[in-house]
């Protein structure tokens, strides 16, 4: 359980006006994305979004790169450009994955640098690192005004529609996780996105039969983009969908 000094620290950033902006769209869109991110969320994630013709943003962590943590098999350089060559986004997760807000800042801005040189290493000088996740969705007042510079976007895990005014240093995403599934949650997310003419980022982590209660089932997945298909929502990758905005 989280104390009241994190809960007190949650609120307190998400009222820091880093990058508010009027957030403006002819039609309401969508992003799917995936963190760390496990390899199951390429091999088994991957052909769900390719049944339904969209791509998603698969926000890398080079820690996790060849590693198996937790039981969960996670990407490796081979991944990465299967991933690219697709045409999905690369997003950045940090190098190490450490909680920011406990992390100095000078050893966050290194590990940034260590990411984007180990995607760059595997992937190809031309894949642009312009988004970006926080680990575990921790996020302080200092750690936003880090990397707000660094990214076009950057996204938390506070959930919710961006519509209106939003924060492009955090901008808010709805799971897709086995520990809070609920159907009429994701129908009402893509409900209030097309109200609102607004864009919705889910977000998830592994996929497989037997999910962690981080990530989904294919089934899940396919929940969640066979409801924006039916409602008329386009699905892109957060970079995409961004290019598509104006702001007022």
């Amino acid at each position: 359980m989280s104390s009241l000094s994190d809960r007190v620290r949650r609120l307190a950033t998400r009222a820091v006006p880093d990058k508010w902006v009027r957030l403006k769209l002819e039609r309401p869109l969508a992003s799917v994305t995936f963190d760390d991110f496990p390899r199951s969320a390429w091999e088994t994630g991957g052909p769900v979004l390719h049944r339904h013709g969209v791509r998603g943003t698969f926000y890398a962590s080079g820690r996790f790169s060849g590693a198996r943590e937790d039981g969960l098999d996670y990407f490796d350089a081979d991944t990465l450009r299967a991933v690219h060559a697709a045409g999905h986004e690369i997003g950045c997760h940090t190098y190490g994955h450490a909680n920011g807000p406990k992390t100095a800042s000078d050893t966050l801005l290194a590990d940034l640098d260590r990411n984007a040189a180990f995607v760059h290493e595997a992937v190809g000088d031309d894949v642009r690192l312009s988004s970006f996740a926080y680990p575990y969705g921790e996020i302080s007042p200092r750690t936003k005004r880090l990397y707000a510079p660094r990214f076009a976007s950057a996204r938390g895990v506070h959930d919710g529609v961006n519509a209106g005014v939003v924060d492009l240093a955090e901008l808010r995403g709805e799971p897709i996780e086995r520990r809070s599934w609920s159907k009429k949650k994701i129908e009402a997310a893509v409900a209030a996105a097309v109200a609102r003419k607004g864009w919705l980022i889910f977000f998830t982590h592994d996929v497989s039969a037997d999910p962690s209660p981080y990530g989904c089932t294919p089934a899940m997945l396919d929940h969640a983009l066979t409801r924006l298909r039916e409602a008329g929502v386009e699905t892109l990758p957060v970079k995409h969908a961004l290019a598509k905005a104006t702001f007022g």
